[in-house]
């Protein structure tokens, strides 16, 4: 069998010069790649590019996926902790105001949850429209998953300036503005 460019010869759709030419450049391409590197297809070379395209896109998009289901998993530590540690305000009579963003809130507490934040003891915590009053090692914990959460805890300031002249004087717990 004759290779396909004698095929071509024969039958005189090709000359000898144009044939010629063509094998000259077939091994100047030939020596011009590195020893041992077979000449790759664009075909193969655009499946390649094409094949880590794909997996760099499906890549980003697991990554896209577990950084909501850890989300999710956050938020629901958050709701678990609230709704089990949760303190009952139902028979308060003291109106407390605290604000939420630039909104001002009220709540009703009784006397000694109303020291108890004062205090720094219990903080409050918004889980949808509602707030809940929960201890502070619990309001801690969901400040570390989510800070928003946490809409009041309050902390005693130990440092007493030296140069205050009202320094004798202590701001009560229980004073309302």
């Amino acid at each position: 069998m004759a290779s396909l460019q004698d095929q071509l010869l024969k039958a005189g759709v090709v000359d000898a010069k144009k044939a010629k030419k063509l094998k000259q450049e077939q091994r100047k391409q030939a020596k011009q790649q590195p020893k041992g590197n077979a000449p790759q297809d664009e075909t193969k070379q655009l499946a390649q590019q094409a094949l880590a395209a794909k997996a760099a896109k499906a890549k980003a998009l697991n990554k896209q996926q577990q950084q909501q289901a850890e989300q999710k998993a956050i938020q629901a530590q958050i709701i678990q902790l609230i709704n089990n540690h949760r303190i009952a305000t139902a028979d308060g009579d003291i109106a407390y105001q605290f604000t939420d963003g630039k909104k001002i809130k009220k709540t009703y507490i009784t006397p000694l949850l109303q020291t108890q934040l004062s205090k720094g003891l219990i903080a409050i915590a918004k889980l949808g429209d509602k707030y809940h009053l929960v201890p502070a090692v619990v309001a801690d914990k969901i400040k570390q998953r989510d800070a928003s959460v946490i809409v009041l805890i309050n902390h005693k300031q130990e440092t007493i300036d030296e140069d205050d002249p009202y320094a004798d004087y202590q701001i009560p717990d229980d004073l309302m503005w």
